[in-house]
This record gives C-alpha cells, sequence and structure tokens, in this order.
C-alpha cells in the first residue's frame, strides 16, 4: 500500500452532520398541508350542506299510544304505532346519495354521517337507530325498493355487500346504504323492503282510483 493510500486510511472520518432546521421545516410544512387540505374538507362539507339546506326534517320514529289514568280509550297518537317487527339487523351505515349516483353524497340532517346502525322493518316503514348520529324513520310510503351493490358515498365494498334501500324524502329520491353485519342477511332485506313497497303503492293507487 502506498504511503497516500496508508495516510487517507488513517485519516479521521467527521462523522454527518444532521441538516435539523431543513428537517424541521420540511415537518412543518407537511403539517400545514395536511390541515390546508382537511380545512378544505370542511369547508366542502358545509357548502354541500347548504346547498341541500331544503331537505325537511327527516320523520321519526312513530310513538305508540298511551293509555289514559283512571282508564278509558287513549287519544289518537300524532303517528301510528310503529307495528310488529318484520326484519332486525345490527350493522353500520356508510351514507346517502342521491338515487342512482352513488358520489352524490346528501350531508343535510346528519346523513353524511356513517355510524353503526340498528334497522327494523316493519308493516309501518323502516326505522334506522344510530347511536351517535341522527335516527331516522322511513315510512312505508316513502321506500321506493331495496337492492344489493357494492358501492356509495366513495365506499366500496365486495358485489353485493351493500344493502341499498332507495326512499323518497322532500320531492327528492335518496338511495342509503347499510352493510349488516352478516352480510348473508341482505338478500331478505331485499325480498321484504321491494314487497312492501310494492304493497304501499298498490294500496295507494287503489285508493286514488277509488276517490276519483
Amino acid at each position: 500500500m502506498t504511503p497516500s493510500l496508508i495516510h487517507l486510511a488513517a485519516a479521521p472520518h467527521s462523522a454527518p452532520v444532521t441538516d435539523w432546521a431543513g428537517r424541521i421545516a420540511w415537518v412543518v410544512g407537511l403539517l400545514v398541508f395536511v390541515v390546508f387540505v382537511y380545512w378544505l374538507m370542511r369547508q366542502g362539507w358545509k357548502w354541500r350542506g347548504t346547498l341541500q339546506g331544503d331537505l325537511p326534517e327527516l320523520p321519526s320514529r312513530p310513538s305508540p299510544p298511551t293509555a289514559l289514568a283512571g282508564g278509558g280509550e287513549p287519544p289518537l297518537p300524532e303517528t301510528a304505532d310503529a307495528g310488529e317487527a318484520r326484519l332486525t339487523l345490527s350493522g353500520r351505515y356508510h351514507g346517502s346519495t342521491t338515487a342512482g349516483q352513488w358520489l352524490d353524497r346528501i350531508v343535510a340532517r346528519d346523513l353524511g354521517t356513517r355510524s353503526k346502525a340498528e334497522l327494523t322493518l316493519t308493516e309501518q316503514g323502516l326505522d334506522v337507530v344510530r347511536p351517535g348520529a341522527t335516527d331516522f324513520f322511513v315510512p312505508a310510503a316513502a321506500l321506493r325498493g331495496a337492492r344489493l351493490d357494492k358501492g356509495i358515498a366513495g365506499k366500496v365494498l365486495p358485489e353485493g355487500g351493500l344493502l341499498v334501500v332507495t326512499w323518497e324524502h322532500g320531492g327528492k329520491q335518496i338511495d342509503s346504504g347499510f352493510r349488516s353485519d352478516r352480510a348473508g342477511e341482505h338478500p331478505a332485506w331485499v325480498e321484504a323492503i321491494n314487497q312492501l313497497s310494492s304493497t304501499e303503492h298498490t294500496t295507494e293507487h287503489t285508493e286514488t282510483e277509488g276517490a276519483r
């Protein structure tokens, strides 16, 4: 080995210098960018909610009649009893959109909040209980059908992994997506909701024809 190479090998090596100022600036810049994107998303959410402000308040669950103190017939309630349960389901609510437009999310009236959900189907309609979010009730007359699908409001699931219920409210048709904890229950729900919807519309048509 030549003397020059020996000299280089023996020379002390300085430790690499960390550019802490550059790293901190990069991290701060990234955090500012993330906060800015989040702010834009929040503003977009609020703007969409403002545009959908004409959506009426959601129907609430019917209340059963209460007995009068001292006996006697109770007064007629404002809404009928919800009736006996046909089907129940425990799972998640994944959002609502304008019917047929799976990316046109509806955020007004808390319909944009994903949550756990407990569904009950009766002769009177569909009762949706959402812990941590607003409950709502879809009267049987407002049901327009149900189907199996794979996506809604930006949420994509396996084919047939989503129960989509179509209903009408405030002159607007809405698709609401649910997923049961037991996805095998979905077909029974599709059949029951379509049957209830068809029966309700047939009854309405008959009553309309009879009134003419």
